[in-house]
């Protein structure tokens, strides 16, 4: 698969969204934190448009927190009208972004993840591609999903996919759609009641605060 262009296609995706939303969705509560809608949606604009020299300066200031920098940013992008952080995120679309450690699937599982904490509370089909879910999957399980799954979050656990031939783990098995394995990996436990399985009891174990 090739990343960079689905990356770009999912930061479309995020743009059509964005346009299609009234100012009452955007002010609800997505699944992330206490961001609300938009708010999720500046993190996904800021990630392509906060140029490298203005980062050091903010991570200072939030107490060399990055947590606590990433949400200041994503906050100050919310700020901009919609229909601008929309056309952002077409512009910037082939923005080659690389994190360090997650590379370009943690740039593609942030896009995907976030894109849901935006539909789910919006009751809004997904469309998320398999491949892509696929591509997901491997990274949260791979070992280099930092800031993403916690290893203590999926170890003894075998999650195993309904929708496309993907599994991975040993012990109690967790079994349900790709699209809510990705988010129950990513500790939003609202997607419990999709899964299946005696691993299930346990993950929601893990994902209480």
């Amino acid at each position: 698969m090739d990343l960079l262009a689905a990356i770009a296609d999912e930061r479309h995706r995020v743009a059509d969204l964005l346009d299609s939303l009234t100012p009452a969705q955007l002010d609800m509560m997505s699944l992330c934190s206490r961001w609300t809608v938009k708010q999720v949606a500046g993190h996904l604009v800021a990630a392509v448009d906060t140029p490298p020299r203005a980062l050091p300066p903010l991570v200072l200031r939030s107490g060399l927190n990055l947590h606590r920098a990433n949400i200041r940013l994503a906050v100050r992008a919310a700020e901009r009208p919609a229909g601008e952080m929309a056309a952002t995120l077409r512009e910037r679309a082939n923005h080659p972004v690389k994190p360090p450690v997650v590379g370009l699937r943690g740039q593609l599982t942030d896009l995907q993840v976030h894109g849901q904490d935006i539909r789910r509370p919006l009751g809004l089909p997904h469309g998320l591609r398999l491949d892509r879910l696929h591509a997901s999957l491997d990274f949260l399980t791979g070992g280099r999903a930092i800031g993403f799954t916690p290893r203590r979050r999926v170890a003894d656990l075998r999650f195993e996919s309904t929708d496309l031939d993907w599994s991975w783990g040993t012990g109690a098995v967790v079994a349900g759609p790709a699209e809510a394995l990705m988010m129950a990996m990513t500790g939003r436990a609202v997607v419990l009641g999709e899964l299946d399985g005696p691993g299930v009891r346990l993950l929601r174990d893990r994902l209480r605060p």
